[in-house]
Formats: structure tokens, sequence, C-alpha cells
């Protein structure tokens, strides 16, 4: 049944969150096979991890030797693929054990805390361990796999609009960077179709100045004015428009659910460890640090308290813990003592969840398959899903809704009649008539303090790092959050992209770094 906006049934039901997903993940890909690549060093590198070849021997993981046709010999490719099956092996499929230690912790199994895992493996799979704590690893209320998957280049900090960048040219090329040998490909369905930022007159000012400082990093991202608006997309109410930003390149969705198992094949198969539980606590231990001028005792995190499904807790020692908790990265800060103590540590993490609605609806005279991602100049999104006239839809709620409650992920459906509905029909007219299909809420993992990534460690707990706060752009950032942690853990420092502005002292310093692209 089809109706008007003003004769919206009020029949729906509110579906499983992941339902909508439930066919595309029964297709997920949970591997991929074999690229490879040449790294600085000369040597072959096959989807990222540097083989070590060795001499065959008996005791390799306690097997005996098979016969190979030369005699006993067995080729380099051979070994390589031994190799790849000894880490894959020791990944998820093995009967989960709780390290008594490891070199660094990360908590939180969505796509910062698995891209993390992946680029400190990838860096040295032999190096140092990398254990990763998830309390659901069904993620039925994870933000990661509740996100619609987008990716833009259109932002105003120079940091956002770097990582985008990075973020788009991985996607281009995750079968070199996620491949594993005798698995399939990863396909994490990107769309190239762009995103559509529009504004009216007292909005264009900004946009322009924003498309300054996208231009001159390397985006392509095109200005349309008011009539090369209304030729490109003539199902485009334009009337109130001054100028609109398109991004022509590297723009686009993609499926976060097959991302993240992508990532997650890839970390198991250079080592990392994954395990089902929920950090309840940590211990300190008294240290004596040297500033340089004077010698200050202090504590130090030495274990973390995870808590598993028959109720035991485990202590797992540490030498560094990284929190990517998400929308409930404070909760975990505070375990340490993070906003509950004196000085820097009275300052808390300033992130929380808030809950964001999806809706999914039908129009069969809606636009076709140019359509891209639309943000309309009231903060209303829209982009087709798939080639059946489907499309979804949402927005942030403006204050006189205030902000739902993020206790549930219940579907507010007054929202979507209210103010997400007359917005769509004012700007494409043929959304005046549709058929809302289904809905789903899932979590921001929002900053309060300015809306940003905070990055790196505690000023405190110099053995806490964190990468939290995105405000909805997590995902599409997740492969430059990873590396950037891995340079910042490993190499005392940032390489690829400098986030030092992104990190917690902002919140000693009252100092916030807002973006004006947030959607």
């Amino acid at each position: 049944m089809y109706c008007s906006r003003n004769k919206i049934p009020y029949y729906f039901t509110h579906l499983f969150a992941g339902s909508r997903r439930s066919v595309r993940k029964a297709s997920a890909n949970n591997g991929l096979s074999p690229c490879a690549s040449t790294d600085a060093s000369g040597l072959r590198r096959w989807g990222g991890l540097r083989p070590t070849f060795r001499p065959y021997s008996s005791d390799y993981r306690g097997e005996e030797p098979t016969e190979s046709y030369a005699g006993g010999y067995k080729s380099p490719s051979t070994i390589v693929k031994d190799e790849f099956k000894r880490y894959f092996q020791s990944g998820f499929d093995e009967p989960e054990v709780i390290p008594k230690e490891t070199d660094i912790v990360i908590i939180g199994g969505g796509a910062l805390g698995m891209s993390a895992a992946y680029w400190l493996k990838q860096r040295n799979p032999e190096g140092f361990t990398v254990t990763l704590i998830e309390r659901d690893p069904t993620y039925t209320r994870a933000a990661t796999v509740l996100s619609v998957g987008g990716i833009r280049q259109q932002f105003s900090l120079e940091e956002n609009i770097r990582m985008s960048l990075f973020s788009a040219e991985f996607f281009r090329n995750i079968k070199e960077h996620l491949s594993v040998l005798d698995l399939d490909p990863p396909d994490i369905q990107f769309n190239h179709q762009g995103y559509l930022f529009l504004a009216t007159d007292q909005g264009a000012k900004v946009m322009q100045e924003n498309h300054r400082t996208q231009t001159s990093l390397g985006a392509d991202v095109d200005l349309l004015s008011k009539n090369m608006l209304k030729a490109k997309f003539p199902w485009l109410n334009t009337d109130d428009l001054s100028l609109g930003s398109y991004g022509v390149k590297n723009e686009g969705w993609f499926d976060p659910w097959l991302y993240l198992v992508a990532l997650k094949t890839k970390a198991a198969s250079l080592g990392a460890k994954y395990i089902k539980g929920n950090v309840v606590g940590f211990t300190k231990e008294d240290i004596v640090a040297n500033t340089g001028t004077t010698f200050l005792k202090r504590e130090r995190l030495k274990h973390v308290h995870v808590k598993t499904d028959d109720g035991k807790v485990h202590p797992i020692q540490f030498a560094m813990c990284l929190n990517c908790g998400g929308p409930w990265s404070r909760d975990v800060a505070r375990l340490s003592g993070i906003g509950v103590g004196e000085d820097a540590l009275r300052f808390e993490l300033p992130v929380e969840p808030r809950k964001r609605f999806v809706y999914v609806f039908h129009c069969p005279n809606g636009p076709g398959l140019e359509t891209p991602m639309l943000i309309d100049t009231s903060g209303v999104y829209v982009r087709r899903e798939g080639l059946g006239g489907n499309y979804i839809c949402g927005a942030s709620p403006p204050s006189s809704f205030g902000e739902p409650s993020a206790s549930d992920l219940d579907v507010d459906y007054k929202f979507f009649e209210e103010f997400i509905w007359p917005k769509l029909a004012h700007r494409i007219p043929a959304f005046e008539n549709l058929k809302l299909l289904s809905a789903w809420a899932g979590y921001y993992d929002y900053n309060y303090f300015d809306q940003n990534l905070i990055i790196g460690n505690h000023p405190y707990h110099r053995n806490f790092f964190m990468a939290t706060g995105c405000s909805g752009h997590g995902i599409q950032h997740s492969p430059a959050i990873g590396r950037a942690l891995m340079e910042y853990m490993t190499d005392d420092g940032y390489k690829t992209i400098d986030l030092t502005r992104m990190g917690f002292d902002r919140i000693l310093d009252d100092a916030p770094l807002l973006e004006r692209e947030i959607v």
C-alpha cells in the first residue's frame, strides 16, 4: 500500500535491527584469496603479511611431515600456505582460551578495534601479541554494523579530509590489504555514487570555504550552481538552493558487515586473538616516572579484568591497552579511573551513546541509479538502497524533538512522519508518495565536547590509549585511524596523517576542534 504524506498508516512494525542484512550476511565473505605485492625490502607480501620462509620440520604444529612430489621438499608457496593456515587456525576456530598476558589488549571489536588489530599485526605478525575483547560477537547492538556505511571527503577539518582520502584508497584496494590465502576475496559492495551536500544562500559561503580546503588536499569535489544542480539532478527541487557540493570520486557507501568480517578474518590470519567477555575493571601498580626535571610517583595500569559467560573473572596483564569501546568507551575509561580521579584524571572521556534511526522506504517513481547520498539543508539524508526503488534515510533529531533514549533500540516512527518525510517530499517531490518498509536504530559514539575523534594515550595513564568519539564517521575513517594507532603505539608518533590535534589534551585545555560538516 502506497500512501501520501498526509495519510500515513500506523501499522508499521519494528523489524529486528540486523534483519535487513541477513541475506548479505549469509553470503558474506569470511575470507579472501591471495593478492601479492612487493614491499620496501623487495620481498613478496601476500595480503599485507610478509611470510617467514623456513625449512619444513616434523614438529611443525605437532604434525607428521607429508611426502611431497620432490622427495620431501616443499616449495616456498606450500610453506607460505602452511604459515597462513597456522595463523588462521590460531584465531577464532579454536576453543576460547583466556590468555594470562598479552602485549596489547584492545577493548571493543568494532571497526576501530578490528582495524587497529589488523594494522598492528600487519606491522609485525610475530613481534608482539594482540588480544581483542568483544562482549557481543553477534554485534546486535554494535555501532559499526548498524551504520549506513557512508564515506565522504567533504569535511572542513584537514585531519578528517586526509583520513577520508586514505580510507577511500584502502577500500578501493581492499583485496590487496585484506586478502587471505585459500579464501574468497573481500567484496564490501563499495558504491561510488558520491555525496551531494546542498546549501541555501545562508550556507553558501561556508560551503565554498570547505570546498577550497578539500580540493587543496586532493579531494575531487565539484561545486554546482543552482542551474547546474537542476540540470544534473532534474528530480531535485532547487527553488530555495544556492549551491551544491558533489563528490566526484572516492565517495559513496559500502556494507559495514562485510567490511567488519573482512577485517576480522584478516586480523585472525595474522595472529590476533579474539575473546568474548566484558571488561569489569583494571588493576594498577605504582611506578616512578621521570618527567625530565623530576621524578614523580604515579600509577600504571597493569591488568584488565575480563568477565566471561561462565561468571569467572580473568585478569590479563598487558603492556598497552587500547580503548575502542565506541558508544560505551566512557564506561571503560571510568573503570581505569579516568573521570573519577583527581588532577588529569578528573576530566572524563566526553563520549556517550546517541541513538539514531534509519528508515527504509520504497518509491517506484523515485530517482534512479545516479542518486548520490543526498544531504539536505535540513540535515536529512537519503540514498538509494539496491536497484529496486528502495531508499534509506535518516537525520539527527533537532532540539525540538530532543534526544531519544539510548537505553534500547526501539524505533520512533513518529519522527519519520513529522520531521523526515516532510523534508524529503519538499526536496524530492517524487517522495510525496512512498511506502515505509522497515527501520532500525543504531548508536553513535557521540563526542559531546566537539563531535570529533579522540585518539592517542591519556596524559596520566600513559599506557592507556583510545580511539573514540567519531560521532558518526568512525567506520569510514577506521582504516586511517587503525594505521594511525599502529604508528603512534609502535613508532611513538604519527607518520602517515598527523592527528596530534585530536588528542585528549584538547579536553584538558578546553580547546574544542570543531567540524562544520557534521551529518
